[in-house]
């Protein structure tokens, strides 16, 4: 049985009209909680609206506007007259590596992956210490413990989400406020994250390399595979039973033992995967 049923909860997920957020959506709306929506695109966020079965509400937010953030926190405020939980899901990748990259190549990714869920939780949080029973989850990544080469800008992201998740859970602890708070780190999961990486350095004026497409396709043919639905149950799981941390995905919870047991190991055989699965040829 559930230590903590998200049933009759409010819950606000950012990232929600596609991929892992939509999943959620479905996911806790199925389990009886009240849901509200937000993503910068329109579309996808009523797809996922027409797939619930109880109340939700839906808002364009971008999550690296600070005030856009705590406007939506108001309204969704207002709308259900309570707030329990807030899930940081929106995110966004790249693929450069440090000596080709740029300080925008950064900063665009910093803006949505660490921003974007610091928004979030200070947005909502006052809230869900007032519901008395509130819940942050934040959405790191496999690569929130291991690194991975031309990933920077996106590691560096989901590590700082991880580091401050788990700060933000000591202070909760600290000062005794009832509030989970959960760091989340999905492996191969079969979203469009690789296919929008492509777009936005695109919609930005890169041109992208050989290499550059081959490593999209390789992530979406081979890499990507467990079902959105599937890690959806597995965050909700976690979340019902109070874990801090949630593994979603045979490789994120080996990536993870091995971090643990063997960190320069893990580096050396993160890089050798890198020249076996990744052509090398167009950069």
């Amino acid at each position: 049985m559930s230590r903590y049923p998200v049933r009759g909860k409010v819950a606000a997920i950012t990232g929600a009209g596609s991929g892992i957020g939509r999943a959620l959506a479905v996911e806790l709306s199925r389990r009886g909680a009240s849901v509200a929506l937000s993503d910068i695109d329109e579309v996808g966020l009523e797809e996922t609206a027409d797939q619930l079965t109880g109340p939700a509400h839906t808002a364009l937010v971008d999550t690296s506007d600070r005030d856009a953030v705590m406007s939506w926190a108001s309204e969704v405020t207002g709308r259900f007259g309570a707030v329990h939980q807030v899930y940081n899901n929106a995110g966004i990748a790249t693929n450069r590596p440090v000596l080709e990259s740029t300080w925008q190549d950064y900063e665009r990714v910093f803006a949505v992956n660490l921003a974007g869920v610091i928004h979030g939780t200070q947005a909502f949080l006052p809230q869900l210490i007032a519901s008395g029973d509130g819940a942050v989850v934040n959405l790191s990544s496999l690569n929130g413990y291991l690194a991975q080469p031309g990933m920077s800008q996106y590691c560096a992201a989901k590590f700082g989400v991880r580091g401050f998740t788990e700060a933000l859970r000591a202070e909760m602890l600290r000062d005794g406020h009832p509030v989970r708070v959960s760091v989340v780190h999905p492996g191969g999961v079969r979203t469009a994250i690789a296919d929008n990486a492509t777009r936005i350095a695109e919609e930005a004026g890169e041109v992208l390399t050989p290499a550059q497409r081959a490593r999209q396709r390789v992530y979406r043919e081979k890499l990507l595979k467990l079902p959105p639905a599937d890690a959806a149950r597995i965050i909700a799981d976690g979340v019902e039973r109070g874990r801090p941390r949630i593994r979603v995905g045979r490789d994120a919870v080996a990536v993870d033992l091995l971090t643990r047991a063997a960190p320069a190991l893990a580096t050396r055989l993160a890089v050798s995967l890198e020249r076996k699965i990744f052509p090398a040829s167009g950069r």
